[in-house]
């Protein structure tokens, strides 16, 4: 790097990937910029320019000067190699400039700490990384060390689990050539073992989940179900709120859409034929799709069965792994299960298949029946599965969920567009004026709605419009 590089680089003044320093004398300081540069988008560190009038004025480098740096370097971790730059300054003899470059954060990467504390980087300054955030990232870099469902509680033995269902769940794995029939002649604990449900003789929060027995620990276990009259919330007819593992939810789930959906009958021959009015591998894989992949770590939530006059929603907090969306869900897509120890389970014991495959069955089955194709959706709180009840009449358009109201694909893009493209251009006039501000501050500053300015950002996102950078939810930020 040359001084007329580094003049080219301070040009914009103090940026959110700048940062300079009069001396070293202010090396403490630089230092937290560095690690939040290192937990944010990167960028540069330089001592020897004034902030306020960027003047280059450099300063004499000593071996101790260089020594300060490495020992300050070396607070950083985890421990990276940085190699400082010292320039000369132009007509100051003896004078040098300290650059620094830092590499941004990657997705997956464990966040850095300067003597113990995180920073990060806010537009152009620097600040402690809020708790929730860098916890998050902790996790993020070692999923499976501190994934929920790896985790122990002290409430649940291996005694306390439901050895019926555990069985019943190798039988059903014998079945499908997924398990040896020796299986059956093994006790809990090994087969436990077998399936990496224990961890120091206890079972994992997996194996409650699945498993739990009578005594059951964790809130999350519960299902909401209910069916409404007409095709909103107003009025509902039956309503259940039950508690239990996974298998048991999934089988009440089924029960609740056997008593409120309709048999279709027709005579094939000598026989008469029976068929659900929703195709129940269509529903079946919602249900367990919600069960498998949902974010248990949010005790508070919970999966809902909502069956209306024209639809079936099933709702779960938990969003769709990188790279899928609602639009490309129905396309072939490998399987990246958030809950890897519940999804290797439910596919041994033949509840669900390891591919990413179970969507397009959903669709084939759909159609085969003639009905629409299943609709997924991304709202604030988490993902809703959608499958319909009726084929459309014609000239009509299937039915598409607005909260707690139906309008058809066709009433949408005649309604909506307007009230759209509007947001549209409100959030992209509000990023340009302000790159690196977040969502909530997005929300406040054109007076919209969260899911209407979701919906906006989505379509700017599609388009190539605007970038997303950073940590989801805590550590997210828009820029052009």
């Amino acid at each position: 790097m040359t001084i007329e590089d580094i003049q080219k680089l301070i040009t914009d003044d103090e940026d959110r990937e700048l940062e300079v320093k009069k001396s070293t004398g202010e090396l403490k300081d630089g230092m937290h910029s560095a690690c939040a540069f290192l937990n944010t988008d990167g960028g540069w560190l330089i001592f020897g320019i004034t902030p306020k009038s960027l003047k280059i004025l450099g300063e004499q480098v000593a071996d101790s000067t260089r020594r300060e740096i490495s020992e300050a370097i070396s607070g950083l971790e985890p421990a990276l190699d940085v190699r400082p730059e010292y320039i000369d300054v132009p007509g100051r003899p003896g004078f040098k400039l300290i650059v620094m470059q830092f590499d941004g954060w990657v997705h997956g990467k464990r966040p850095y700490t300067f003597h113990g504390c995180p920073y990060w980087r806010v537009e152009s300054t620097t600040r402690v990384m809020p708790r929730e955030l860098f916890e998050e990232r902790i996790r993020e870099s070692a999923p499976q060390q501190y994934a929920w469902e790896n985790q122990t509680t002290s409430e649940v033995e291996v005694a306390d689990l439901n050895k019926t269902v555990i069985y019943n769940a190798v039988r059903g794995g014998i079945r499908g050539g997924r398990m040896p029939e020796s299986a059956l002649d093994e006790p809990v604990d090994a087969i436990l073992s077998r399936w990496e449900l224990l961890k120091d003789g206890k079972p994992i929060n997996a194996a409650v989940a699945l498993f739990a027995g009578t005594s059951n620990p964790l809130p999350q276990l519960s299902l909401r179900m209910a069916r409404f009259k007409g095709t909103t919330m107003e009025e509902f007819i039956d309503s259940k709120w039950e508690r239990g593992n996974i298998f048991e939810l999934l089988d009440m789930g089924m029960a609740f859409c056997f008593k409120h959906l309709n048999l279709n009958g027709r005579i094939r021959g000598l026989v008469r034929e029976e068929h659900l009015e929703i195709p129940v591998e269509a529903l079946r894989e919602a249900l367990v799709n919600a069960l498998c992949h949902r974010r248990y770590d949010y005790p508070g939530e919970s999966i809902g069965l909502a069956i209306y006059d024209d639809r079936v929603e099933i709702s779960n907090p938990g969003h769709f792994p990188p790279g899928v969306t609602p639009e490309n869900i129905k396309a072939f897509h490998t399987s990246q299960p958030h809950n890897p120890k519940l999804a290797q389970v439910l596919y041994k014991a033949t509840r669900i298949e390891n591919w990413g495959s179970g969507i397009q069955r959903m669709v084939t089955a759909c159609l085969n029946q003639e009905l629409p194709e299943p609709d997924y959706q991304i709202w604030a709180d988490g993902t809703i599965a959608i499958v319909f009840r009726k084929k459309p009449l014609q000239g009509h358009h299937p039915a598409v969920h607005q909260g707690n109201h139906l309008m058809t694909s066709k009433q949408q893009n005649e309604t909506v567009n307007e009230t759209v493209n509007e947001t549209v251009n409100a959030v992209l006039s509000v990023i340009r004026e302000r790159p690196g501000i977040k969502m909530p501050a997005i929300v406040s500053s054109i007076g919209k709605s969260r899911a209407s300015t979701a919906r906006a950002i989505a379509e700017l996102k599609t388009h190539g419009k605007i970038e997303f950078r950073g940590a989801p939810k805590t550590g997210g930020y828009y820029c052009i």
